[in-house]
Order: C-alpha cells, then structure tokens, then sequence
C-alpha cells in the first residue's frame, strides 16, 4: 500500500449519501488520499443528506475558526406522528390521524420565523456532564437541557398534501438549529405531532450544493488520479475576511509568531489599484480578521487579527 500521503491539504466538498454518518465519510475520505488527517464541518445525522466539508491535512486546523455562516436546508414532514427521535427513524410514541388544512400550517409556520427558542432533542450530539445526548438517549436516559435561542430567517411550505399530511419546507436559519426540533415543535401546536421523513442541507459554510460532488464523483477523481486536484486551498473558507499580502521579512515575522506593526501593512493591489482600506483604518474594529499572504510566492500564511496597532497571529497554515 505504501506510506500515508500526509502532504495532501484542502477541502473537499461532498454531497454526503443517506446512511452515512460524517464520521463514516471522513473514513472514506481518509482512505482514498491515504492521510490520517481529515475532518468534517457541520455534522448531518445519517439519514441526512447534503453540503459537508471535509477538511484535509493542515485544512483541519481550520475547524473551530470556520465563519459561522447560515445554513439551509429542504426537509421532508409526516403530521399526525412522533417518535423517540423526532424523525421517522425512530420508534413510534403516538400515530393518529392529521386533518390540517394547508391554511392551517402556514398560520403556524409563522409562529417559528424569526428568532424562536429550541431544547436540544434527546437524541444529537449535544454534551450534558461530558456526556453525549445520544449515548444518554440510547440508555433510556432522559436529561434536562437549556433552551436556546436560534433565528429561522426563512421558512417556506413547498408542498403540502392534506390527504397524507406530508409536506416539504425550506428552512435558512442560524448554527445550532435542530429541524427535527423544528418540525416536532410544528406538530405540537398543531395538536397533532409531526416528525421528520427526509433532510438535505443545501446550503452551508457558505458553500452551496451545486458545488458539491458525490463519494461515486470523488471515488471517479480517486480512480483516475486527479482528486487531490480537486481540493479547494484553506483560505476559501475565510474569503469574507479581507486579504493583506506582506513582504518576505513580514512573512518570516509572522510564520514565527511575531506581531506586524499595522501601520507598516498594506492592502494588496490588483492591477495597480488598491483594493481596501489600510488595516489600521477605523473601518476595522479591534478584533478584525485578515487573511495573510506572502508577496513572494502569494501563498497563504494564515490568519491575522487586529490588537490595536498590531497584527497579531490568530493561526497558522
């Protein structure tokens, strides 16, 4: 087999398959680029589908500093039903039948636009006394969680079909909301419970589907040698934050660790025309982030952050 190619580094973009958890597809992932190295962004349950990043080599340095972006997703519902896990894989605690009105919903639907409050289900990946939810659920065990505030910026009916009370809705929210938790809440006030029948993430990190390939597309590029080409390089994560390109001694400064005085920093120029403000305008707060590149070769150092008149390490690429 040879050794584990440890010099492979980026993202790759999936389209994660039903049935597999992320844990699963970084598995996949890891062995076809043979390197040890490989996380994911933004977990989906197994019978998810959807946008996941997965982060290669010096990419996984990234994962707690990845911009939180909003996400979006298209989910499949059943009314008249609920089960232990809020969704339709779970065993069944109540079933009757539906009888609501297209009408209906939608007034109830507005109800959860907006900033809402939302308990942690049971079964997810929340820890409680270092404790994971799910591993506490599957013992029969139920404990208390802190509601929490999460916003739905938009939340639309697609389909609905008031002889089988199943439906589809596209909600974008904030990190951290539950659409199990979502469409369960839905049911409760309609009187009649509701679950979750399907989940595709179509949006997240700033990173649409269409961007994303399949584990047979990826395994295509593995077979045919080029799906190391096909990474995205780390600084796509971090394209919101504005860019500074510094000279070689800087470079070095910063590779070790050293601060860089902001009045000595220069926006990049592209095609003779500066393209920001200085670093140490007041159009950046204290606290702002850059992304740092080297002059001589234009590759990507790293992140910078704002401390008054310094630019200091945030993290190292």
């Amino acid at each position: 087999m040879g050794r584990p190619n440890n010099a492979v580094n980026g993202i790759l973009l999936l389209d994660k398959p039903e049935g597999f958890t992320s844990f699963d597809v970084c598995a996949v992932v890891r062995g076809m680029l043979r390197t040890k190295k490989v996380g994911h962004s933004g977990t989906l349950d197994p019978m998810a589908t959807g946008v996941l990043p997965i982060l290669i080599g010096s990419a996984t340095r990234a994962l707690d500093l990845i911009p939180s972006h909003d996400k979006t997703y298209m989910a499949g519902f059943r009314l008249g039903l609920t089960t232990d896990t809020l969704d339709i894989t779970g065993r069944v605690l109540s079933e009757s039948p539906a009888h609501v009105s297209r009408e209906t919903l939608q007034e109830i639907l507005e109800h959860f636009r907006g900033e809402i409050t939302q308990v942690a289900p049971m079964y997810s990946a929340v820890s409680v006394g270092g404790k994971k939810l799910y591993d506490l659920a599957r013992q029969g065990v139920e404990v208390e969680r802190q509601a929490r505030q999460v916003t739905v910026y938009r939340l639309t009916l697609e389909d609905y079909d008031e002889t089988s009370a199943c439906g589809i809705i596209t909600v974008s929210c904030s990190k951290g909301t539950y659409i199990r938790t979502l469409i369960d809440d839905v049911g409760r006030e309609l009187g009649c419970g509701a679950v979750l029948t399907s989940l595709r993430r179509t949006e997240a990190s700033g990173i649409s589907i269409d961007r994303c390939m399949t584990l047979s597309q990826a395994q295509a590029y593995k077979d045919a040698g080029v799906l190391a080409e096909k990474l995205l390089p780390v600084d796509a994560l971090f394209e919101e934050y504005p860019a500074l390109i510094i000279s070689e001694p800087q470079a070095v400064r910063f590779c070790n660790g050293a601060t860089l005085a902001l009045e000595r920093l220069q926006p990049p120029m592209l095609g003779g025309v500066r393209q920001q403000q200085r670093p140490d305008s007041d159009d950046y707060p204290q606290d702002s982030l850059f992304r740092v590149y080297s002059r001589a070769d234009q590759s990507f150092l790293g992140l910078g952050i704002k401390k008054t008149d310094e630019l200091r390490v945030m993290k190292r690429f």
